[in-house]
């Protein structure tokens, strides 16, 4: 509407222009011509007003959806200066990754119920965004995607107990929400990107209880590291035993008595040999090897 104003306006002042320029004789000729000067200044600005009505700026991170009298354009307005219809309203919807936080009370599988705030990352698809607009509106967020997110957080915890909001498996649980969330909204032109799981209320008790079982838990895991620990020394040692009575027994079997004479007669050269003083006792050993006694 400002566009056909606009317009009307400088037809106007280019009529009284027109008519201004014809009219005038001696002393009205001044007052014409700064009344015509006047009208053409009217005519102009109403000239750029209508003009500047057939474009839009559209920021970064946004599209703009073209109404024409209640008729969509499929083709959303990208980022930047566009030449648009006049009379049609631009609605500009971002695209940018936006964030919906919840805190919420959802049940778990044993009956309980469990104080979450959860978030949800998501952004709109550029190419949907007409459809959005056509089929939900502006509050898209409040319409579809908040109560989609509370009934899905919902339904996956009340499928898993408490104990699971706490421990590890916390991270499953998000990845489920998000596949479950994205399923919902996802062909609705919402882009859902991560579903993280901020703070889990539990009861102090369960909690207090939770944190002895998985306490417990460690403690048999230790022991069991202890005794696997132990079974295997004790496991070296037998291996280490067996290794010696084999050594023995082979050292046993390759000793025999004409084995120890020959080493006696060995021995009983060396020392013989030897350049300190000894005494010579022949046959006086149990084998009848020389004993030989050193003087000194």
């Amino acid at each position: 509407m400002f566009f056909i104003l606009s317009v009307l306006i400088a037809l106007i002042a280019l009529v009284a222009w027109s008519k201004l320029a014809k009219a005038g004789h001696g002393d009205s000729l001044a007052v014409a011509g700064a009344s015509r000067a006047g009208s053409g200044l009217v005519g102009l600005v109403a000239v750029l007003v209508a003009v500047s009505q057939m474009l839009t700026v559209i920021p970064a991170g946004h599209v703009g959806v073209v109404d024409f009298f209640g008729t969509v354009s499929p083709v959303t307005l990208k980022a930047g200066i566009n030449l648009v219809n006049p009379l049609a309203r631009i609605f500009k919807f971002s695209v940018k990754t936006q964030e919906i936080k919840e805190t919420m009370d959802v049940p778990s599988k044993e009956g309980l119920t469990v104080q979450l705030e959860l978030s949800a990352l998501f952004h709109l698809d550029p190419d949907k965004t007409a459809e959005v607009y056509k089929s939900i509106g502006p509050d898209y967020i409040e319409i579809i995607l908040e109560p989609q997110f509370r009934s899905v957080a919902r339904g996956v915890t009340a499928g898993y107990e408490a104990k699971a909001l706490y421990t590890s498996e916390r991270e499953m649980l998000a990845e489920i929400i998000l596949k479950d969330l994205q399923r919902l909204v996802g062909p609705r032109g919402i882009m859902v990107e991560a579903t993280p799981l901020r703070r889990v209320g539990l009861p102090g008790g369960l909690t207090q209880a939770i944190e002895e079982k998985l306490r417990a838990e460690q403690d048999s895991q230790r022991m069991q590291f202890v005794l696997l620990k132990e079974k295997q020394e004790a496991e070296r040692k037998r291996i280490e035993a067996q290794g010696i009575a084999d050594f023995q027994m082979i050292v046993t079997k390759g000793i025999s008595e004409p084995l120890l004479r020959w080493k006696g007669i060995e021995a009983t050269e060396k020392l013989a040999a030897s350049q300190n003083a000894k005494v010579v006792i022949i046959g006086a050993g149990k084998d009848g090897l020389p004993l030989i006694l050193d003087t000194k």
